[in-house]
């Protein structure tokens, strides 16, 4: 069982009727308890707060008794902690709560104490100039590696083929990728609605509030991307040193992908995969957008915008069957050179431009949240036409998901759950509000009167 996995079918848990809650709190109050197991990865403790990728139950047949298997990394595919688990165990404990008004759970000392240690991780001091979350290759559900290339040496014709794509900006996961920061940001804003101010309470909401108002910012000013800021880059000048920099993060104009001119619509926009200094990764990934709107990390404009944005780019964000992961594929020299000659991550496969339906439920209430349920419905009328024939897939392939994923696990419980709770939320809106929360009225106050220096 992934924690991250877990999180839909805990929703159509919470949102069928009858419900059955008693499911999502013993995984809850279980996957707490394995946050105070010893983590250790050869000879390397963990951080106190990491809670585990995942967990298989086992039976002992001499204890006669079932027993649990747990990974925090050390048997992930690269041996990366997950930095979503703790984030979307958070965010599910919320919607457990919003449902069940379940106070007293949320009040035990081991629940309070679980969610410190978590945000305890994520709010360390350190040398950031940034509010966005470094991360590592393969820390959240995109668990291969998508990037981490060096050109030197590289032939002509290797730097050709870089330069096509745009491949020098390309961070994909490394770094401070869209879903994690998303995701931080959902977690810090569900944190801080159920953290109890007594004892050091207080101080953690007060450290959540300053980072959320300038995450918010760095994330609407940053990583937002439509046809307007796109002319802005490409006219963008380079090496300015001063405070009045319009070219922050020295991004060079040549740098930019050439397929990000025509896919980019005159209406429309999205947040961009990564940013740091001197690259930025243009991709579209949809789990990062699609909770960015319902935490409310986006503008009510930008919300739109990413909406418009799926609309316009139907055939490409959509296609046969939805839902794209992430926009384009990479293939070819880019493939050999970003992934590593991945063969699992061939293009338009697996987490490499693949379909997944299971995503169906986070576009489904995004769309709902914008006031577009027709955007949902026609994404789940175009998935049930094949889904339950093919067996419920973990995903399909092809530039427009026509074909069952050559590696995917068929009966896929996520790929279930995911369709059941996006069919749910069009049949009940108010299934939204376990899953969404209202714009933070202090950061979009701040967004009107912060200066261009970036403090928190």
């Amino acid at each position: 069982v992934f924690v991250r996995d877990f999180v839909p079918t805990g929703l159509a848990c919470l949102m069928k009727e009858p419900p059955e809650p008693e499911i999502v709190r013993n995984f809850l109050l279980k996957t707490l308890h394995l946050q105070g197991l010893e983590k250790r990865v050869d000879n390397f403790t963990l951080g106190e707060g990491v809670l585990p990728a995942s967990f298989k139950v086992l039976y002992d047949s001499d204890l006669e008794k079932e027993t649990l298997l747990v990974d925090f990394g050390a048997s992930a595919i690269g041996r990366v902690a997950p930095v979503d688990s703790g984030f979307w165990w958070i965010i599910l404990l919320r919607s457990y709560i919003k449902r069940t008004r379940d106070y007293a759970l949320l009040d035990r000392p081991e629940v309070q104490n679980g969610m410190k240690l978590i945000l305890k991780l994520c709010l360390s001091d350190g040398f950031d100039t940034f509010p966005t979350l470094l991360c590592a290759d393969g820390c959240s559900m995109i668990d291969r590696r998508m990037d981490d290339y060096d050109c030197n040496g590289f032939s002509d014709w290797q730097l050709a083929s870089v330069k096509r794509f745009g491949m020098e900006t390309i961070k994909g996961i490394y770094g401070y990728p869209i879903e994690i920061q998303a995701l931080f940001y959902f977690a810090l804003r569900c944190a801080k609605q159920m953290l109890k101010p007594e004892l050091d309470g207080k101080e953690f909401i007060e450290r959540i509030e300053k980072r959320i108002t300038a995450l918010s910012y760095h994330i609407q000013t940053y990583y937002w991307l439509d046809f307007t800021q796109l002319n802005n880059i490409y006219r963008y000048k380079t090496e300015e040193y001063s405070h009045t920099a319009v070219n922050k993060f020295n991004v060079i104009p040549e740098s930019i992908p050439d397929w990000v001119f025509d896919f980019m619509p005159l209406r429309g926009g999205y947040l961009i995969g990564n940013v740091s200094p001197a690259r930025m990764d243009f991709r579209w990934f949809l789990v990062g957008n699609c909770v960015a709107i319902l935490s409310s990390l986006v503008t009510p404009a930008q919300a739109t915008a990413i909406m418009d944005l799926v609309e316009e780019r139907w055939e490409d964000l959509i296609g046969e069957m939805p839902l794209k992961i992430t926009y384009p594929a990479l293939e070819g020299h880019e493939w050999r050179l970003v992934t590593g000659f991945d063969p699992k991550n061939t293009r338009w496969s697996y987490h490499n431009g693949g379909s997944w339906p299971m995503l169906l439920w986070l576009l489904s209430a995004a769309c709902i949240k914008v006031g577009r349920p027709q955007i949902a419905k026609r994404a789940i009328e175009l998935a049930e036409q094949r889904l339950s024939k093919d067996g419920w897939p973990e995903y399909y392939d092809g530039k427009t998901g026509r074909y069952v994923g050559k590696q995917a696990r068929k009966y896929q419980t996520w790929s279930i759950a995911g369709y059941l709770v996006a069919k749910m939320m069009v049949e009940n809106p108010s299934n939204l509000l376990m899953i969404s929360l209202e714009e933070d009225k202090k950061s979009a106050k701040s967004r009107l009167t912060r200066s261009n220096s970036t403090s928190f």
